[in-house]
């Protein structure tokens, strides 16, 4: 069954670090009911998983997969604790390199540098440091757009493009729904891996209380956005996987992180009548 939903639609893609898996199972979904985006907005990983949407719509589910498989905590997040000190020390603000990361984006890329080389509009949202407003970069250079807009702060450092130094978006707009709406979409796909209402275990280390307390402090902005757009416009707010205790550094879950959003999405789409205007789904899902 194919779901109908006005033009264009806008794909919502929100952080949440190495949750970003359950993306790809949400995409596959998405896929096998026909709904397909016409513009993409992400936040953080979920600009990383964003971008191969936006380059390759069709294809994006088994190429993200692919990317998804090689993702390790090492690659991403590269040293141990000792170099992680060392780098507090000599960096001040920061504990790891973006250079991972950056690898990583341009493999799933193939090539791929600019906004303009893309499918699809794209947006890719992030922070600006000096006046704390949201940034969402839609044209240029492809990945220093993603790697700020996935610079948690405390864990990357900063991304200066131009004029601006530009931090992780989560902190504003971890679920870029305005942005979306802002590039042109009528109606809205959410995909939130961060999995509002659940939350994983009590962490362990610096980088993941970091990211522990980010992602509780980025809740709120979701639901009250999603509430506000929905009385315009039909959101789709597809539901995670059941509640795990995964925290955001942790990639030994991703197999079955794609497989449980994967089943959980399907569910809610294979019962999914769109009526209009309003909220299909919710942030609070448990």
């Amino acid at each position: 069954m194919t779901i109908e939903l006005p033009g264009p639609v806008g794909f919502v893609l929100g952080g949440g670090g190495s949750l970003g898996a359950a993306q790809v199972g949400m995409l596959r979904a998405l896929r096998e009911h026909g709904v397909r985006p016409d513009l993409v907005v992400g936040t953080s990983v979920g600009s990383v998983n964003g971008s191969l949407l936006a380059l390759d719509p069709d294809k994006a589910a088994e190429r993200l997969g692919v990317l998804w498989e090689g993702m390790t905590r090492q690659r991403v997040f590269p040293g141990g604790p000792i170099a992680q000190l060392r780098s507090l020390r000599t960096n001040k603000t920061y504990l790891f390199p973006n250079t991972g990361l950056a690898h990583v984006l341009a493999e799933g890329l193939g090539g791929c540098s600019s906004f303009e080389d893309l499918t699809l509009p794209f947006g890719a949202v992030s922070v600006n440091g000096v006046t704390g407003e949201a940034v969402n970069i839609t044209e240029g250079e492809l990945v220093p757009a993603i790697l700020a807009s996935a610079a948690i702060p405390g864990v990357y450092p900063p991304v200066r493009i131009g004029d601006q130094v530009l931090y992780d978006g989560g902190v504003l707009a971890n679920v870029p729904i305005r942005q979306a709406l802002a590039m042109g979409a009528k109606s809205l796909v959410v995909l939130d891996c961060a999995f509002p209402g659940h939350l994983p275990t009590v962490p362990e280390t610096l980088a993941e209380t970091l990211l522990f307390w980010a992602t509780l402090g980025m809740r709120n902005q979701a639901v009250l956005e999603v509430e506000l757009a929905s009385q315009s416009a039909p959101v789709l707010y597809l539901p995670g996987p059941p509640v795990q205790a995964v925290t955001p550094l942790d990639f030994s879950h991703t197999a079955e992180l794609v497989e449980a959003s994967y089943q959980a999405s399907a569910t809610f789409l294979t019962t999914l009548e769109v009526a209009g205007v309003g909220l299909y789904g919710h942030p609070s899902h448990g």
